[in-house]
């Protein structure tokens, strides 16, 4: 196969690109339909929901539990109302009544703590169109702002990607490599001319 045979035509190339700015374009309008707007990051979701600014706390019904959300305003339709793709941490969601400026107003804006913090939510509510998770970019963030354990995992695989680009051992083929040699060293007497390290 010629190299050329691999590389994508820039009429594929194109056309790809149509298709992405087209489902980008009916993801946008689709989420702008919604009565709320809502952002995420890979630990929380947030929504917010515009309300009229003469509507007080305690006009509010707003519900939550580990795995359904509420918003409604008293004897009204909810604004939002159902099942969350996946559960939250119910100890450490909240919501808040607050004004806003531009437009005038107010917004109910909830906070919500996702149990598995290494997932994207396609959706806040599973009744809602979905986002593609798969274009999501994440927010740089700092290898400082991981505990230890996730910090070592997340600088093993760079470590590895980094060396699978250069054609290097990933650092589970560096161990084994060490771990042959080592046995080499100790036993001279062996042939190892025909090891397969796998």
């Amino acid at each position: 196969m010629s190299d050329l045979d691999q590389d994508p035509s820039t009429a594929e190339v194109a056309a790809r690109e149509l298709q992405e700015t087209e489902r980008k374009a009916k993801e946008d309008a689709e989420q702008a339909q919604l009565p709320y707007q809502w952002t995420q990051t890979i630990q929380d979701v947030d929504v917010t929901i515009p309300i009229p600014g003469n509507i007080k706390g305690r006009d509010m019904e707003v519900v939550l539990t580990k795995t359904k959300i509420k918003v409604a305003i008293k004897g009204q339709e909810p604004l939002i109302d159902g099942d969350f793709p996946h559960p939250v941490r119910l100890d450490e969601c909240s919501w808040t009544l607050e004004t806003t400026s531009n437009p005038p107003g107010k917004e109910v804006a909830v906070h919500l703590d996702k149990v598995n913090q290494m997932e994207w939510w396609p959706h806040v509510v599973t009744t809602a169109p979905k986002v593609d998770v798969s274009k999501i970019t994440p927010e740089s963030s700092k290898l400082s702002d991981l505990d230890g354990e996730t910090r070592a995992m997340v600088e093993k695989m760079m470590y590895d990607q980094r060396q699978k680009e250069i054609g290097g051992p990933t650092s589970d083929e560096q161990r084994k490599m060490d771990i042959l040699r080592k046995f080499q060293a100790q036993h001279p007497e062996m042939d190892f001319s025909n090891a397969q390290i796998g």
